[in-house]
């Protein structure tokens, strides 16, 4: 299907005191069969989810009609474009109005949902998400923040930017510790956060030139923050328990986020040659099938699926594109859990404190000199 433009007016679902989420229907790869069955699943394990789907009317309404429990608790809008894997993100903001993701945001961007969740084109939706919603007041560079499975109680880091924008300054960076920090308040429930600057090495000297300004800069806004700063951290910690985010240029966190991945299907698919080498071998996995199942639920990427755009006036949840119903399911998990903390307000609330902050000190700089 084209860019084709399709609009409607119909009303957002009755809320009922819970949390609306808005879902792009067409961007998986997988089609909307696995996006609809992402929903049955996060609408089973909780009746608090209402939910407004995007997409052409005729195909969801058979999806949905195949579930009479979904029935009452989704809205659709029909959208009859969608923006393929393909498509560059200036053809879409031209061309990209009447697609089930432009739809998709648009419910945020009026207020008839708290969060927007898509499985679609990364570049496409944050180049529709920053159209739409525009970012917070304080923010240059929105970022994306993913969930790195870790040695912390809690089983995750955050790391944050992994692709938004491959630049990144010192101010940048800074804001991107004040977002990852309050992400990890609000999305892991931790009070006060250890936040680390990812860097070739530990050493102070270390590092190009805006690491080392923003080294200074997060370290003095970490008390208005409410975090704590532990310094430069190296790719090792990544996965350890000595922080709870980790920050970095776009480039920089979208090469380790998938060289991560990459690395986490090697193990797996070792795994399985090793257990299947010969009788022996197998007859030992049957044995360590128990903990076997325990290692694959823990690395498996569909379990952390959803990266978080940050710094926009607006909650988006990018979805991996070849998520199936329990990826899809999981996306949506987070997204309730962002909307039902109030992520957003306290995000913008907490840049805005910040920036107050960094304001006055800055002028009692200028006063002593």
């Amino acid at each position: 299907m084209t860019l084709a433009e399709s609009k409607t007016n119909a009303p957002a679902p009755e809320n009922k005191g819970g949390v609306v989420i808005s879902v792009d229907a067409m961007g998986g790869d997988r089609g909307p069969a696995a996006v609809m069955g992402g929903i049955a699943q996060s609408a089973e394990k909780n009746p608090d989810i209402r939910f407004i789907v995007h997409g052409p009317k005729p195909e969801l309404e058979r999806l949905i009609g195949r579930r009479s429990d979904l029935l009452a608790r989704c809205d659709i809008r029909d959208a009859q474009g969608v923006v393929s894997m393909t498509d560059k993100p200036s053809q879409v903001l031209r061309k990209g109005e009447g697609t089930s993701m432009w739809s998709a945001v648009e419910s945020v961007r009026q207020g008839e949902a708290t969060v927007a969740v898509s499985c679609g084109n990364t570049g496409a939706l944050m180049a529709l998400s920053m159209l739409r919603l525009r970012k917070l007041p304080g923010v240059n560079r929105p970022a994306i923040a993913c969930l790195w499975p870790s040695r912390n109680p809690q089983g995750f880091n955050v790391m944050l930017d992994v692709g938004a924008d491959i630049r990144a300054d010192a101010e940048d960076l800074l804001a991107y510790a004040l977002m990852g920090a309050s992400y990890a308040r609000n999305g892991l429930g931790l009070s006060r956060p250890r936040v680390g600057l990812l860097n070739v090495g530990t050493e102070e000297h270390k590092g190009r030139a805006e690491l080392k300004q923003a080294h200074e800069l997060i370290a003095g806004m970490s008390e208005a923050g409410s975090f704590d700063y532990i310094g430069f951290v190296e790719g090792s910690d990544l996965p350890s328990d000595r922080v709870d985010v980790i920050v970095t240029d776009g480039f920089t966190g979208n090469v380790a986020l998938k060289t991560g991945e990459g690395t986490a299907k090697l193990v797996g698919d070792f795994l399985k040659e090793a257990f299947g080498n010969s009788v022996m071998s197998k007859f030992a996995a049957l044995l360590a099938m128990t903990s076997l199942k325990r290692l694959q639920k823990r690395i498996d990427p569909r379990r952390v699926n959803g990266g978080v755009f940050l710094g926009l006036n607006g909650t988006v949840v990018k979805s991996h594109g070849s998520a199936d119903a329990t990826g899809v399911s999981a996306a949506l998990k987070l997204a309730f859990q962002l909307a039902q903390s109030g992520f957003h307000d306290r995000l913008a609330a907490r840049i805005a404190q910040s920036l107050a902050a960094e304001a006055a000190t800055t002028t009692e700089h200028k006063g002593m000199s």
